[in-house]
Parts: structure tokens; C-alpha cells; sequence
């Protein structure tokens, strides 16, 4: 299993919000672009959130993602915010390998189908929920909709992964919720990767020993200096470790 480290865009800077709330928000970098660059080469891919594009419904900080792109090198995934074909596509002439479709899954399927085709395995469907049901529109809105039942909505579609956040766990650290990314998994039928959670080595290796969960994406824990990189790249690798 892959871990792939996190970086959320707000105000210019690196920062990691609890349980999607933009009133708790902790700041790690003042400089995103440098931060990206400390992990070129000893993971494949980093994970980019920009949480202003989340919060006004369109990407908001192209500049800043550019410069991050530029640090990191190839192998970065973006969402927030991107809710048109042309958003897609303008994040692919950045030089961003995979794009993140949230909400739009919901407010235009078939745009989401459109990107998937014009962009095969470099569409990642995230599926942020609480108890199960998505939420929308930088996690301020909640739906009646199960996550299993919007990932149905896109079998056959050459999809990259899906993305499966537990928002209550989120920044938290308190641990991932396996139980329903393995579900997730298995029903769904996509890759999955798991997000929300991670605090601890040995949380990476439980998310390791279910099949179907192919990376974790780990913000928080990275940031403050829980384990490093490399210590979190050999955990996805080895799977729970012998008690």
C-alpha cells in the first residue's frame, strides 16, 4: 500500500483543518512549495487540497498549486473546488498527474463521466461522508446518498481510485475508519484510498492488511513529526507488524 503525504492549500500557506472545519485550522507552512519539495523523490505522489477553491465552489489558487507542481515534480494529485470540465482540464496543463472530483459527482455525474473518459486513470472520485453519507460543498452540506451508492453510479468509468474520507475522523489522528473504507473496497469495486484518521504507524499497517486499499493519505501526523516519510512508506509495505 502506498502512503501519500498531504498538503492543504488556505490563505497561501500549508495547513490542516479538524474535522473539515475552517474555524480550526492549524498552520504548518508558510511556504507550501518549499514543503513539497522536502518530499520530492522519496514518495511517487502527493496529495494537494486547495481548501479556498473547496469553500467557493471553483479552484482559487492555480498559482500556488503551479509552484507545488514545480517542487514536488511529477506524481501530484489536486482537488478542491473543481466542479467544470475546463477546471479539469486547466489543472492537467498545470502538470497535475491525477484531479479530484468531490461534489461534482453529484451536482454533474456526467461531467465527471466526460473527465474520466477524456482522462483515463487520472480521475480520482472522492467520496468524503459522515456515517456513511456524502457530504458536498467543502463538506458544508450533507446528502442522503451512500458513498457505496455514488461510487455504483460510476462502474465501467476508467477512474484512477477512489478517494473515501471518514470527515469526522479527519485531522484527528485518532485513526482511520477501516471498517467502512475495506467495505468500500469491496462493494465498490475501484481502488480505494483511504483519508482521515492517521496518527500512528500502526494505523497505516491496519489499513495495509485489507485488500482493495491500494494508498493512505496522511496529513497531520506527517506534519507534526509523528514518524517520517520513509518510516510511513515502509509501514504501507509491510502490512501489521508481528505482536
Amino acid at each position: 500500500m502506498d502512503v501519500i503525504p498531504a498538503i492543504d492549500l488556505l490563505d497561501g500557506k500549508a495547513v490542516r483543518l479538524t474535522k473539515g472545519r475552517f474555524e480550526e485550522v492549524t498552520i504548518y507552512s508558510d511556504a507550501p512549495a518549499e514543503l513539497a519539495a522536502t518530499w520530492r523523490g522519496l514518495t511517487p505522489r502527493l496529495h494537494v487540497v486547495d481548501l479556498e477553491g473547496s469553500r467557493r465552489g471553483r479552484a482559487a489558487q492555480g498559482d500556488l498549486v503551479r509552484a507545488v507542481v514545480d517542487a514536488f515534480g511529477p506524481g501530484v494529485q489536486v482537488g478542491g473546488g473543481v466542479r467544470t470540465f475546463e477546471a479539469v482540464e486547466s489543472y492537467i496543463a498545470l502538470g497535475v498527474e491525477r484531479v479530484v472530483l468531490g461534489s461534482a459527482a453529484l451536482r454533474d455525474p456526467e461531467m465527471v463521466r466526460r473527465a474520466a473518459r477524456a482522462f483515463p486513470n487520472r480521475i480520482i472520485l472522492a467520496v468524503d461522508a459522515r456515517q456513511g453519507y456524502v457530504a458536498t460543498e467543502g463538506w458544508l452540506e450533507q446528502s442522503e446518498t451512500r458513498a457505496v451508492d455514488l461510487v455504483r453510479q460510476f462502474e465501467g468509468e476508467e477512474l484512477a481510485a477512489v478517494l473515501y474520507t471518514d470527515i469526522e475522523r479527519d485531522g484527528t489522528q485518532v485513526g482511520p475508519n477501516v471498517e467502512e473504507t475495506a467495505r468500500l473496497a469491496a462493494e465498490g469495486g475501484v481502488p480505494v484510498i483511504a483519508s482521515g484518521g492517521v496518527g500512528t504507524l500502526a494505523h497505516i499497517e491496519e489499513l495495509a492488511t485489507e485488500p482493495g486499499i491500494v494508498a493512505a493519505i496522511v496529513g497531520r501526523a506527517l506534519h507534526e513529526g509523528n514518524f517520517t516519510v520513509q518510516e510511513a512508506i515502509a509501514a504501507g509495505r509491510g502490512g501489521r507488524r508481528a505482536e
